[in-house]
C-alpha cells in the first residue's frame, strides 16, 4: 500500500529521477535514493515544509542535480519503476531509512569521504558512492514518526 499519493506519471517521473541520480549505485543505490524522496514528501520539516508530492519533491529548487543532465529526461523503464513503487509503498533501508539528504562526494572516478555533517545534519551511512544524512530529532522529529 501506498505511503503517498502517487499517479502513473508520478512513478514514472520518480523512476527516471532514480536511474538519473544512482543508475551506477545499482538496484539498492536507487531504491535509497528514492527512500529519501519519500522522506522528503512525509517529513514536512526543514528545507522540505509544504512538499507533498512526488513532483513537488522533484521539482523543488536546487533539489537535485540530474534534473541538469539529460539521462533524467529519458523515458523511465520497467526496472526503475518497480523501484519506484517499492518506494512509494514505503520500503525502506539503511542508510536512507531516515535520511533526507544524500550526496557523491569527490568525482566520479575518485569518491571523496564522506564529510561528518551535511546541512549540518549528521552522516549515517554510506552506499558505495552516496552519503547519506539524517535529521536531527531536534531538527525533523516528525521524520521519525512517518513510518511504523
Amino acid at each position: 500500500m501506498a505511503v503517498v499519493k502517487a499517479r502513473q506519471q508520478d512513478i514514472d517521473m520518480l523512476a527516471r529521477l532514480l536511474r538519473a541520480e544512482a543508475e551506477t549505485e545499482g538496484e539498492m543505490g536507487m531504491l535509497l535514493v528514492g527512500n529519501v524522496g519519500i522522506n522528503r514528501i512525509r517529513a514536512n520539516c526543514s528545507d522540505f515544509k509544504n512538499i507533498r508530492t512526488i513532483p513537488q519533491m522533484i521539482n523543488q529548487p536546487h533539489a537535485f542535480e540530474a534534473l541538469q543532465h539529460g539521462m533524467y529526461y529519458q523515458s523511465a523503464r520497467d526496472r526503475e519503476r518497480r523501484l519506484a513503487q517499492r518506494a512509494v509503498n514505503g520500503e525502506r533501508n539503511w542508510p536512507a531509512k531516515f535520511s533526507l539528504w544524500y550526496f557523491r562526494p569527490g568525482t566520479f572516478d575518485n569518491p571523496g569521504p564522506c564529510p561528518p555533517t551535511w546541512y549540518n545534519q549528521p552522516f549515517v551511512g554510506r552506499w558505495k558512492k552516496h552519503c547519506f544524512y539524517e535529521p536531527t530529532a531536534q531538527e525533523c522529529e516528525n521524520v521519525y514518526n512517518t513510518f511504523g
